[in-house]
């Protein structure tokens, strides 16, 4: 059996409650504030962010960052009446469709292989799927909290296959989303979960294990004894470390002799793509014919005659050289940021992450000895950087990011802000004939904003790394880089920005694009990002053409 959390429904387009929890921070804001939701309406800015949880914590009345509770606390302060909840919920689950990996999860219930899934989401992307794969909405029992009794009855009587709601439906009328309502977790589904416990294994897959109510109750099922004797496997995507609670669980099932272990993955999808490629004998038609399905991004026709392609023209240029190795030091530090603060002190020339293999660098080696000899090296060797580790959010892969923008900004003469959304550059001085071709097709390139002189800007872009089509790709958008922003002229920037870039769009926008591509390319020549012959230094190589669209043979 599998239990199924929010994250295996953010490939469907669903947000996360990480996503949600941001939401109802910026509605909090606005409505105690009383701002235009504009000032604050960039999530992934992290001074906005900064602003947001400032403000939360001010308060004193919400938990802190990453608390179990905190996406149900702040659930209940902005929306507290039930019919509001759902209104919600409906909006952000509406037009979502099932991904692969709820196809697939159908396509093994089909084959018998799956008979029951346990999920804390609300969306009914599995009934959905099974639906598609069934031809009928009958195959599936789905239990809800309107009649929880169904699901020991469901069980019992082996009425395969069997989905059960453990937080309710966003359609019932017993909707399950706030601490009240989470404290008083329905006992019925608990005990059906418990029992289940004593006849299957268990997958976790896209879910933080943020409930305690939830972990009580795989918690009470490995104390029980004798439970999920086909094991007890936790999914977990990216670098970072699980919930505390998760550890302590797998902790305790391994400490009765069961089966268990944290299993890093990509993406729910990938993981499900793993699983059906395993599968003897299993019937992928219908999974095959989705597929192909949603290779076709639109709905638009494909184009033809002697003009049919290239169609769109895409902002990403083909990263064709990554550094295969980087440095590893092996010590006792903290996280990333005590990894910075120890560069910094020493005025290290040197970029480094720090990750559950050691701390990854590149630069001078007796940059990163004398800035890390305080924490005592125990290690210092190379580290291999796998292609597959820079599919997601990585240390590798943050490490490559700032590698990239550091190597761009050193080979053009241009300054690096750091930025979560991506880097932005731009050139030191725009005035410089190294320029000219920028200014021919901005005009101005730099200068004060009306009204503030004390806020500069120049036109630079933004850059960030992305994994598609089984390769590395730096996006490119061009853009309006201010010095001297702060909370108080921050919405003064946003407004000159827009009204400088709002006719930037078809030939204008295209030509922009060509000259940052061409220009960062940089003939596919090689871009090394320190220059140096003592250390590792990375390497990067861009193919000189951006990326397209073709059309799609029939």
């Amino acid at each position: 059996m599998w239990l199924l959390g929010a994250g295996a429904s953010a490939s469907a387009g669903i947000p996360t409650a990480w996503d949600m929890v941001w939401d109802f921070k910026q509605q909090l804001y606005v409505s105690q504030r009383r701002v235009a939701i504009g000032r604050v309406g960039d999530l992934s800015n992290p001074a906005i962010r900064q602003l947001l949880q400032g403000h939360i914590d001010a308060s004193g009345k919400l938990p802190a960052v990453g608390a179990a509770d905190e996406y149900a606390a702040l659930f209940e302060t902005v929306w507290p009446d039930e019919r509001d909840r759902q209104t919600y919920l409906d909006g952000k689950l509406k037009g979502a469709k099932p991904s692969y990996g709820h196809m697939a999860m159908a396509s093994l219930m089909k084959a018998g292989k799956l008979k029951l899934v346990w999920t804390t989401n609300f969306d009914p992307l599995i009934a959905d799927a099974c639906a598609k794969l069934f031809d009928s909405t009958g195959a599936l029992t789905t239990v809800t909290l309107d009649a929880p009794d169904l699901a020991a009855q469901s069980i019992a009587a082996e009425r395969w296959p069997v989905e059960v709601k453990l937080h309710g439906d966003f359609r019932s009328r017993r909707l399950k989303n706030t601490t009240d309502e989470l404290r008083r977790q329905d006992a019925v589904l608990r005990r059906a979960l418990v029992d289940a416990s004593q006849r299957f294994g268990l997958v976790v897959a896209g879910y933080s294990g943020r409930d305690a109510s939830i972990m009580k109750t795989l918690t009470d099922a490995v104390k029980a004894g004798g439970a999920f004797p086909g094991g007890l496997f936790w999914l977990h995507q990216g670098d970072g470390d699980p919930m505390p609670d998760v550890n302590e669980l797998l902790l305790q099932a391994k400490q009765r002799g069961i089966d268990s272990g944290l299993v890093r993955i990509v993406s729910f999808d990938e993981t499900m793509r793993d699983l059906v490629r395993l599968c003897q004998g299993l019937d992928t038609a219908a999974l095959d014919a989705f597929s192909a399905e949603r290779r076709r991004w639109t709905a638009a026709p494909a184009l033809g005659g002697r003009k049919d392609w290239p169609v769109v023209r895409l902002n990403a240029l083909e990263i064709v050289q990554t550094p295969g190795h980087c440095r590893r030091i092996d010590c006792q530090i903290g996280g990333t940021g005590a990894v910075r603060e120890a560069l910094a002190a020493s005025s290290a020339k040197a970029i480094a992450a720090r990750t559950r293999s050691g701390v990854l660098a590149f630069g001078p080696d007796a940059d990163l000895r004398k800035a890390l000899e305080r924490h005592g090296i125990r290690g210092f060797d190379l580290h291999a950087i796998e292609m597959r580790r820079l599919r997601y959010d990585s240390g590798e892969r943050g490490l490559l990011r700032e590698a990239v923008s550091i190597a761009l900004a050193r080979g053009f003469g241009m300054t690096v802000t750091r930025r979560r959304s991506g880097d932005l550059l731009a050139p030191v001085a725009p005035e410089h004939d190294a320029w000219k071709e920028l200014r021919e097709l901005v005009g101005a390139s730099m200068g004060t904003v009306p009204g503030d002189q004390s806020l500069r800007w120049r036109e630079g872009v933004a850059v960030r790394l992305d994994w598609a089509d089984e390769r590395l790709w730096l996006l490119l958008e061009p853009r309006v880089v201010f010095d001297g922003i702060t909370d108080l002229n921050r919405a003064r920037a946003t407004d000159y920005a827009r009204e400088r870039t709002v006719r930037r769009y078809n030939a204008p926008l295209n030509a922009l694009i060509g000259y940052w591509s061409a220009r960062l390319a940089n003939g596919g020549a090689d871009l090394p990002s320190f220059g140096i012959g003592d250390g590792v230094d990375a390497v990067f190589r861009f193919g000189v053409e951006t990326a397209f669209s073709r059309r799609v043979s029939a």
